[in-house]
């Protein structure tokens, strides 16, 4: 089968090749929110050349599950007759025997796709995956056993910090990331797509780093075409897509999407006792659903500057989910050209400028080298004052403030940004300057920082009058955050 163009994943594919040029047998991991493209990188590292592969069923049961993989066997290992496993101990002894028939001198891959889904309950998957592990393959020098799936949560806690047999024995664990602007357009221009960046940058503030949402999209078409064919057509691909991602990911899916929920009816983040008070959740059942969360890159935590141990802010930021709440949960008419007629509403607008804070926020790095500090070391956090509760009519005047993103520097800079989505260059008006001057005075108050604090415009087109206006110390503007 013909190997297909791998976009990005230098990096994943760089320790794939570690691992098989391994003189060990090696127990390797590949993990990443759904349709991130796991196996998609693995099938084509290899060529779809394995020596056994097996892909787990959602929702299958124990039997349906062992009988697929003896179907699998029967292919590999060119059985006459199709086995028939009671138990995982059994397929796996099977396995070993395969294995064990083919050529010393050379290496064997087996790849488990989408392996949570294999783990059905009272199934004892694990420990047969533990005893096939510990006392056959990691005996040997010529196995490399590839583990992918799209439940974070199970592959964190079953295999990476499993407390059993498993305990350690993960050789690599690659984690596979959604693609960056830079990889977006690289694959655009791959399919022979000819958008300009700023259509580009509006279909990653919908459907974010995906590969699989770019996959349905028609280049041929605008991006507002493809908007109302995936999402507002009766059947359209990514209309349905919010139930079946949560489904796949996840058990006791509704606890989890009463956090999502909650955090989408705010665009400044909450902590998590905000969250606690807004579901209320268990607090040990809540630690698990945020952590969960967190893995599968539904949610960020980041921290609140000058406070990197308490009170964390919480924010969803999987831009499918974002625009699936704002426009097509609460969508009620039969308009399927809906987004046509309306992608220039005020409502969109709104959204365009919280989304457009959220690609800043996933391209720190190109922002960072954009403003020539990527060899300093920086934190990222964001900072928020409420005035107290007070009764004496003196003190209610005070105002409070927020800045959503800082860049805390080493070399004693702080870069205060501000991000700002428009279809033109953005204009600074007065009144506006003097806003952001009274809120660096705020903040230098609270906060009691001595180091020095700068303004930095991150915006679509930069700043229409960015030379005139000395609140202005730099800019980042949309081309720089396509940035390798």
């Amino acid at each position: 089968m013909k190997r297909n163009l791998v976009i990005g994943r230098e990096y994943e594919m760089a320790e794939l090749r570690r691992s098989l040029e391994s003189d060990r047998s090696e127990f390797v991991i590949v993990y990443g929110r759904r349709r991130v493209g796991k196996t998609y990188l693995v099938d084509n590292f290899f060529n779809y050349e394995y020596d056994f592969s097996y892909v787990g069923g959602h929702r299958l049961s124990k039997s349906k599950q062992l009988r697929n993989f003896a179907k699998a066997l029967k292919k590999y290992a060119h059985l006459h007759l199709q086995p028939k496993f009671s138990s995982w101990d059994d397929a796996f002894d099977a396995l070993e025997e395969y294995i064990e028939g083919l050529p010393e001198d050379k290496r064997k891959v087996v790849f488990f796709d989408e392996m949570p889904w294999i783990d059905t309950p009272q199934s004892e998957f694990v420990e047969a995956l533990e005893t096939f592990w510990n006392g056959w393959a990691a005996r040997r020098r010529d196995i490399m056993f590839v583990a992918s799936g799209s439940s974070t949560s199970w592959m964190m806690d079953k295999l990476v910090e499993n407390q059993g047999g498993l305990h350690g024995r993960i050789t690599n664990n690659i984690y596979v990331r959604p693609f960056s602007l830079h990889e977006v357009e690289t694959y655009i221009k791959s399919r022979g797509g000819s958008w300009d960046r700023y259509q580009m940058l509006q279909a990653y503030m919908i459907i974010g780093g995906i590969p699989f949402y770019y996959s349905l999209l028609n280049l041929k078409e605008s991006l507002v075409q493809n908007v109302d064919r995936l999402f507002f057509r009766k059947n359209g691909e990514l209309r349905t897509e919010f139930d079946e991602l949560f489904n796949a990911l996840f058990t006791n899916t509704e606890k989890y999407k009463s956090v999502v929920t909650l955090l989408n009816g705010t665009r400044d983040g909450m902590t998590r006792e905000e969250i606690e008070n807004g579901t209320g959740m268990d607090k040990s059942v809540l630690s698990t659903v945020l952590r969960n969360l967190e893995r599968s890159d539904f949610i960020l935590r980041y921290s609140q500057f000058g406070n990197k141990s308490k009170g964390a802010i919480y924010r969803l930021v999987d831009f499918y989910t974002l625009f699936y709440y704002r426009f097509i949960d609460s969508f009620n008419a039969q308009d399927e050209e809906w987004w046509s007629h309306n992608f220039q509403s005020p409502s969109v607008c709104a959204w365009q400028g919280l989304s457009f804070e959220l690609v800043c926020f996933m391209h720190l790095t190109q922002i960072k080298y954009k403003l020539g500090i990527s060899g300093i070391s920086t934190a990222a956090s964001s900072w928020r004052y409420t005035p107290p509760k007070t009764k004496k009519k003196e003190d209610k005047k005070e105002k409070g403030a927020q800045i959503d993103l800082l860049i805390d520097r080493g070399d004693r800079f702080i870069n205060l940004c501000e991000m700002k989505f428009s279809v033109k260059p953005y204009r600074i008006t007065d009144s506006y300057e003097q806003f952001l001057r009274k809120r660096m005075d705020i903040f230098q108050e609270k906060t009691k920082t001595t180091k020095s604090l700068v303004h930095t415009f991150v915006t679509t087109f930069g700043v229409a009058n960015g030379q005139d206006k000395s609140i202005v110390n730099s800019e980042v503007m949309m081309d720089d955050l396509f940035a390798k």
